[in-house]
């Protein structure tokens, strides 16, 4: 049987978030756009690299939301990363989501592909970055990533120990209203307990080392419109394999929201060295759908 693209997938589940949502009798929509950031690429919302402590979907504290996301990358060594998502945002405390990965690796393995599964949960636990921005406390949330990796040849010949592995995160997110020259100015502060070789697309733990490591992610981002966001992201990475040593990834983002219920992100993104190729660098963009 062929296997469905990230993006076949990604479909379907959406079609049952959405099912979900109007099932219920609270319909979602009421918050501000850009309150929810874009979709990160593990499918929690956030950034593209990073989860925020900010809950998916467009329904406030009465109310049921969800996103939905695809993206796609391909890196000037030949990687194409296809990744899609969605996310279940329940009155704006506990988001659920989930997101598939699929990676090409180019002439370092030819023809051959990695696929990653993300299963995501994340509860708001204090503060709440838009009505509390006059106050010097943050939005704080936890979360839990569970990752599964769909084919092993690859990174079990690379040395990694196992297939799949559960990411704690704990987020810290900050609006500062006028923080920027006049600007609103967002920032997040993310610690991630993780192994994973390549955020989990070469397995988890090596000859390295096979313990959680404590891993920073940060963002910032500038707000000169209330749908208009230019920020930068950095999230260190372990490097637990010998034979495919790894360094952290940045990007560039310009986030926009068209209509409250539709953003387009367009990022330069540098993943560092992936397997044998160093200064992977690339552009692109995703598009999100929320209510």
């Amino acid at each position: 049987m062929k296997k469905k693209s990230p993006s076949i997938w990604i479909a379907h589940l959406a079609l049952f978030l959405v099912g979900t949502a109007a099932a219920h009798p609270v319909c979602a929509g009421s918050r501000l756009p850009a309150t929810s950031g874009v979709s990160q690429v593990e499918g929690a919302a956030g950034g593209g690299l990073s989860p925020w402590a900010l809950i998916a979907g467009g329904g406030s504290r009465d109310e049921i939301g969800a996103s939905a996301f695809a993206t796609r990358v391909q890196t000037r060594g030949g990687y194409v990363l296809e990744a899609a998502g969605a996310a279940l945002g329940l009155y704006d405390t506990v988001e659920l989501s989930a997101a598939r990965w699929r990676f090409g690796l180019s002439d370092t393995v030819p023809g051959q592909s990695l696929r990653l599964e993300v299963f995501g949960l994340k509860w708001r636990v204090f503060g709440d970055a838009v009505y509390d921005a006059d106050r010097p406390w943050p939005q704080i949330a936890l979360g839990l990533q569970h990752k599964r990796n769909r084919g092993l040849a690859v990174p079990e010949l690379l040395g990694a120990r196992r297939g799949s592995d559960t990411e704690p995160y704990v987020s810290a997110t900050k609006l500062w209203l006028g923080g920027a020259g006049g600007y609103n100015l967002l920032g997040n502060l993310t610690l991630r307990g993780t192994r994973a070789n390549q955020m989990g697309l070469l397995g988890f733990g090596g000859d390295r080392g096979d313990r959680l490591r404590l891993q920073p992610e940060v963002s910032l981002a500038v707000l000169p419109h209330d749908a208009l966001a230019l920020g930068v992201e950095w999230r260190a990475k372990p490097s637990l394999l010998s034979a495919a040593p790894e360094t952290r990834a940045l990007d560039v983002f310009l986030a926009w929201w068209p209509y409250p219920g539709l953003s387009l992100t367009l990022a330069y993104l540098d993943l560092g060295q992936i397997a044998n190729k160093t200064a992977q660098r690339s552009s692109y963009l995703s598009l999100q759908a929320q209510f």
